[in-house]
C-alpha cells in the first residue's frame, strides 16, 4: 500500500476564499518503508488572492507576498503533481492520503486538481488522518473501558507523547510532511 503524506500551507482557513501557497508530499510504500517520491513547491497566487489572506494564517506559516511571486503557477503545480502520481502508480485501492487534517487539506487540494479530474485518474478518495489513527491506537492500548475525558490530538501533542520534537516553525508544507511521517512511524513503531 502506498501512502501520500501531504501537507499544505494556505492564505487562510476558508477554502472558498483562500488558496494553497505551499504544497508538499512524500509517497511512501508503507509495507517496505521505501520513499518512492517527494515533492514540494510554493504556489504563486494573484494579488487578489493574497489581499484576502488571513493575517493569523500568514503569521503561522511566515509567507510574504514576495515568496509567492517566486512560486510556480497553480496549473504548473497541478501538472507536476499529476505526472508524479502517475509515475508513482497512485491508484484507488493501492494508495491513500494521510494528513494531519484531511478535511482541510482535501478542500485546498481540490483547487489544484478538481475532484472530477481525480476521479478520471482513479486516484484514492480515502484521506486518513493521523489524529484518528493515534486515537484508535491509544484506545486499543488503554486499560480503561470508559471514554477518556481528554486526549490532546494535535500533531505536536502526538509527537510529545512519543518523545519526538515539535514541528519546525514557521510552518512550511515539507516540515509538516516530515513531521507527519515521523509521528506515523512512531505510532506504528517503524
Amino acid at each position: 500500500m502506498l501512502a501520500i503524506f501531504l501537507d499544505q500551507e494556505t492564505t487562510g482557513l476558508d477554502s472558498l476564499r483562500h488558496r494553497t501557497i505551499d504544497i508538499a508530499f512524500k509517497i511512501i510504500d508503507v509495507s517496505t518503508d521505501e520513499e518512492l517520491a517527494s515533492y514540494e513547491s510554493i504556489v504563486s497566487q494573484p494579488i487578489e488572492v493574497w489581499q484576502k489572506h488571513d493575517p493569523t494564517s500568514i503569521q503561522v506559516n511566515g509567507f510574504k507576498w514576495d515568496d509567492l511571486q517566486k512560486g510556480k503557477d497553480p496549473n504548473f503545480v497541478s501538472n507536476e503533481v499529476k505526472e508524479l502520481f502517475i509515475k508513482s502508480g497512485i491508484k484507488r485501492g493501492k494508495a491513500v492520503f494521510i494528513c494531519q487534517n484531511p478535511s482541510f487539506d482535501r478542500a485546498f487540494f481540490n483547487h489544484l486538481i478538481p475532484v472530477d479530474e481525480q476521479e478520471r485518474l482513479n486516484w484514492p478518495y480515502h484521506w486518513l488522518d493521523l489524529a484518528s489513527m493515534y486515537w484508535a491506537v491509544r484506545m486499543n492500548h488503554s486499560s480503561s473501558s470508559s471514554f477518556p475525558e481528554e486526549i490532546p490530538l494535535s500533531k505536536d501533542n502526538i509527537a510529545k507523547f512519543y518523545g519526538l520534537p515539535p514541528e519546525k516553525k514557521p510552518h512550511k508544507a515539507m516540515n509538516g510532511v516530515d513531521h507527519l511521517v515521523l509521528c506515523y512511524k512512531a505510532l506504528f513503531k517503524k
